[in-house]
């Protein structure tokens, strides 16, 4: 693991591979760990590029909420560091509206997207109130709160029943982060921009994927993503919830390793 200054703050990033950049945005609540698997499995189709968005994993956190815009830049900051011009950018939930910031902020850096388990739109009212009021609790009471919260809203039910292993990792992920990180992002992602404007600018190839099993951002918002997006491709992955790369890493991966090959070859 590295470490990047970005004008405060020390961002904690890791590259593997070679080949076609492709570059991962994670979840809330977890880190770049989360693409622990994906950083090996497809480190002979690409140069994977990953990192803890700030207040998460190895990175300093932010005073104040941390934006989807400031992820956004964040990431082009690191492309610069690391001379890659334009990259594959695969974003799941939070990572997926981080993409979203990108494509509107940072569109010459998007050569291709991977909008994993998340949605275009914004929160509600009552969803912002929820967050908010979720922070505080998080604030009081750590990261465990979070961990109770969101865990099993996080794996499918498949997952919860055949796999606790997996909700053990999940865990691990989401506690290893100081309460303000998370308190930070859930004021962030809060105040996301809607992005369903976004949708008709994009003009990239995109792979939307999405678990069968979400709940939290359900195949009917994959699919009116795809829908939206000209020339989308759909993957609904089986077996799997709203992590869907760590529930269904076999089906995941090989999804992405062929739209990389179809990205390669245009």
């Amino acid at each position: 693991m590295q470490h990047l200054r970005i004008d405060d703050a020390e961002v904690r990033y890791d590259v593997t591979g070679e080949g076609l950049a492709l570059l991962f945005l994670h979840a809330f609540p977890l880190g770049l760990a989360m693409w622990d698997g994906q950083a090996a499995s497809l480190a002979d189709a690409a140069r994977v590029v990953r990192f803890d968005a700030r207040g998460f994993g190895g990175s300093t956190r932010v005073d104040g909420p941390l934006t989807m815009d400031r992820i956004a830049d964040d990431a082009a900051a690191l492309l610069d560091h690391l001379r890659i011009d334009r990259a594959v950018v695969a974003g799941c939930s939070m990572g997926g509206y981080a993409a979203f910031a990108m494509v509107r902020r940072h569109p010459g850096r998007v050569r291709a997207l991977v909008l994993g388990d998340t949605r275009a739109g914004a929160d509600s009212p009552e969803a912002r109130a929820g967050r908010a009021a979720l922070a505080e609790r998080v604030l009081a009471g750590g990261a465990t709160v979070a961990s109770d919260a969101f865990l099993p809203k996080l794996l499918g039910a498949t997952t919860q029943r055949d796999r606790p292993e997996l909700a053990v990792r999940v865990r691990s992920l989401i506690l290893r982060n100081a309460p303000q990180g998370i308190a930070s992002a859930l004021d962030g992602l809060g105040a996301r921009a809607d992005s369903t404007p976004t949708l008709a600018d994009i003009r990239v190839p995109t792979l939307v994927v999405c678990g069968e099993e979400d709940t939290l951002t359900p195949p009917s918002e994959a699919e009116a993503m795809a829908r939206a997006i000209a020339g989308a491709e759909l993957a609904i992955l089986p077996g799997a919830g709203h992590l869907a790369s760590l529930e269904n890493p076999a089906g995941y991966d090989l999804a992405l390793r062929a739209f990389l090959a179809r990205v390669a070859a245009s």
